[in-house]
């Protein structure tokens, strides 16, 4: 057992998918649009998130609609994620690890200003060896942000990294620094859209971790 594990935070440690859903919906109001459903959110689901709508509304949002859009999103989000934990099993793995002396971090798209005081409210903070949240724009996805994550680790390398994440942004961002990923269905991807990223697809993240330590060993 010699992986070290990234974690993502939305989907995957973080159970919100709920609080995502109506965060979507009450963005999509502001511009008169349907509201979409859970089965439609994870057969479509797709990073940068503009390109994501554009599936969803037959093209790419203008830039003032986006602003509206990602306002609107986070405004609501905010609100909601105050009702939602972390994901079944997720305590228990992250403590047990950490226990066992075996490392792992946290990078998420997540706002930085936000992550934090979230990761900490859970009380999970003290088991990663550090904890990235996004800085730049909200349009970009994981990659870049995936190799100054793991440039800023001493002594991983990325021979024994996996990536454990909810969408196929993280597979790519797992790929992009030449690291393993594990995809989890309990997020925003369904079985069927995470499947094409052409790693192993999990249900629960126990058999995530089981199979990292099997990639990584």
């Amino acid at each position: 057992m010699n992986a070290h594990l990234v974690w993502d935070w939305n989907g995957t440690l973080f159970h919100d998918i709920d609080a995502v859903i109506g965060a979507t919906n009450a963005s999509f109001a502001e511009l008169g649009l349907p509201p979409i459903t859970l089965d439609r959110y994870r057969d479509l689901y797709c990073v940068p998130v503009p390109r994501f709508y554009e599936r969803l509304i037959g093209r790419l949002p203008t830039d003032a609609e986006w602003a509206v859009m990602d306002a609107t999103f986070h405004r609501h989000y905010r609100t909601l994620a105050e009702a939602c934990g972390l994901a079944e099993g997720a305590l228990e793995l992250l403590t047990a690890r950490q226990s066992a002396g075996l490392t792992q971090s946290l990078c998420s798209l997540a706002p930085h200003e936000l992550l934090l005081p979230m990761v900490t409210s859970h009380g999970i903070d003290r088991h990663f060896v550090r904890v990235d949240g996004r800085t730049g724009p909200s349009t970009a996805g994981k990659a870049e942000q995936m190799a100054r994550h793991l440039a800023s680790l001493e002594g991983v390398g990325t021979d024994r990294v996996v990536v454990i994440g909810d969408a196929v942004d993280d597979a790519a961002a797992a790929a992009h620094v030449g690291a393993s990923a594990v995809l989890y269905t309990g997020g925003s991807g369904s079985r069927r859209s995470l499947e094409a990223a052409g790693v192993p697809v999990v249900d629960t993240l126990t058999e995530a971790v089981r199979v990292a330590e099997r990639i990584a060993g």
